[in-house]
């Protein structure tokens, strides 16, 4: 099962929620062969709630999973600021990752994030996985904390869009630390639209639709992290993209409409 442990359901935090662009991203997921993904949305986007409402109106539960029509499968999490920099990853169960987000809700703004321990504190009050995504990325200094509380983590995050930047640095340091805290590292590609998935998948031997499973399963070590020979050119490109559509919309331009039209024949 070929697994992105980190990705987004929308173009930018500060743009607004649309369907038509959140399925036509699940859309090229499948299309780039993905089995399931983590959709670890920014905790401060806008209209969090109304991404994970839309989502399990079009989909059907089997057990933490959102099943799309498609097929591919969404496990709902959340991707978190931390006040010493630096983002945190949790993956549940849908009503764990809405109730975190409310409770979330009075340090969204920059300057009033929970620090580490304390944001540790309240996640670990729900089934969640909880991981470091891209824990070496500027300005993040989550790495620099106390041992005991990086050793509360489930997971490393050993980031897309950090592996396409520096391969070498990114593998040594994300690896170094997973050994040195006794915890799995696993892939994510970290992207806001699609032409990022793929770069890298974290592929497991076998399927599964439960958090405890998908636990179970990583912590065995039963997977393989494969990262794909143009990832640096997804990233790049992946980057442009991003900017171009956020500058059609900052114009007024219609963004959603010109990736999901019609090609001529």
């Amino acid at each position: 099962m070929q697994l992105d442990f980190h990705t987004h359901g929308k173009l930018a935090k500060k743009l607004p929620f649309s369907t038509a662009y959140t399925d036509w991203l699940f859309g090229e997921a499948r299309r780039a062969g993905l089995d399931a993904l983590c959709l670890t949305e920014h905790f401060n986007t806008l209209q969090f709630a109304g991404l994970y409402g839309y989502l399990a109106s079009v989909s059907r539960r089997e057990g933490d999973c959102l099943v799309l029509e498609n097929g591919l499968r969404v496990f709902p999490g959340m991707e978190t600021d931390a006040a010493e920099g630096g983002h945190v990853l949790s993956i549940g169960p849908l009503e764990a990752i809405l109730e975190l987000n409310r409770r979330l809700e009075p340090y969204k703004e920059k300057g009033e994030f929970l620090p580490f321990a304390k944001l540790l504190d309240l996640l670990r009050q729900y089934p969640v996985l909880v991981g470091c995504g891209h824990p070496y990325r500027a300005p993040g200094h989550l790495p620099e904390q106390p041992e005991e509380q990086l050793a509360r983590l489930d997971f490393l995050d050993l980031n897309g869009k950090d592996l396409a930047m520096d391969k070498a640095r990114t593998e040594a340091l994300t690896y170094a630390l997973g050994e040195k805290l006794g915890i799995p590292v696993v892939s994510g590609s970290d992207t806001h639209q699609a032409v990022q998935y793929g770069c890298v998948t974290t592929d497991f031997q076998r399927d599964f639709v439960t958090l405890d499973d998908l636990r179970q399963e990583m912590q065995a070590g039963r997977y393989t992290i494969r990262l794909a020979e143009s990832a640096a050119f997804q990233v790049r490109t992946a980057g442009l993209l991003k900017r171009a559509l956020k500058e059609i919309h900052a114009l007024g331009g219609d963004y959603v409409s010109i990736l999901t039209q019609e090609e001529p024949v």
